[in-house]
């Protein structure tokens, strides 16, 4: 087993209502001490929703960061009090109008483990059904509807460059062919 590295000092430098970013002082197995800047952020799920004739439901969204709207699958990050499946309903609700009676949890992924805390959840959400929640008061969503068969061919020509939307997407298509 590998020997793990020793935290020396842990410094919290921002808090903030999204992320907190905190500074890990570690000494590594080689001897060599190195700072570590780490990006706090809760747990969130991703939900690839299929509906009876086989289209998946995307969301395009304004994302400021990125500068442009994206087209992604729903997600959301979970609550202190919810569970990965239970958010999973509530973001697909909240961003599709759709619940699901036939959610599939399918493993997990760290987002970004080389700066990042959050572990992403995907899912696949079928046998939908029209259920809808108020949307977050900083969402602007319009879902589109995509047949999986088109999936691949949307991701290699970078119509979707999510990165947690690509890897679920690309999680599931093995389970239509």
């Amino acid at each position: 087993m590998t020997q793990q590295p020793e935290l020396i000092q842990r410094e919290q430098k921002y808090e903030g209502k999204i992320v907190n970013l905190r500074i890990d002082s570690v000494l590594l197995p080689n001897g060599h001490q190195t700072n570590f800047e780490i990006v706090e952020h809760e747990n969130a799920v991703v939900i690839v929703p299929v509906d009876a004739d086989d289209n998946v439901l995307l969301v395009r969204q304004y994302r400021h960061a990125a500068g442009e709207s994206l087209l992604e699958a729903p997600a959301g990050v979970i609550d202190p009090d919810e569970s990965p499946d239970d958010c999973a309903q509530r973001e697909l609700r909240e961003e599709t109008g759709y619940a699901s009676r036939n959610l599939r949890a399918l493993g997990g992924f760290w987002s970004s483990p080389g700066f990042c805390t959050e572990f992403m959840y995907p899912y696949l959400a079928k046998d939908l059904v029209e259920s809808r929640l108020d949307p977050d008061d900083d969402e602007d969503i319009e879902v589109q509807r995509f047949s999986v068969s088109r999936i691949s061919q949307l991701i290699r020509l970078g119509e979707i460059q999510d990165a947690k939307t690509i890897a679920s997407l690309l999680m599931t298509l093995h389970l239509f062919k």
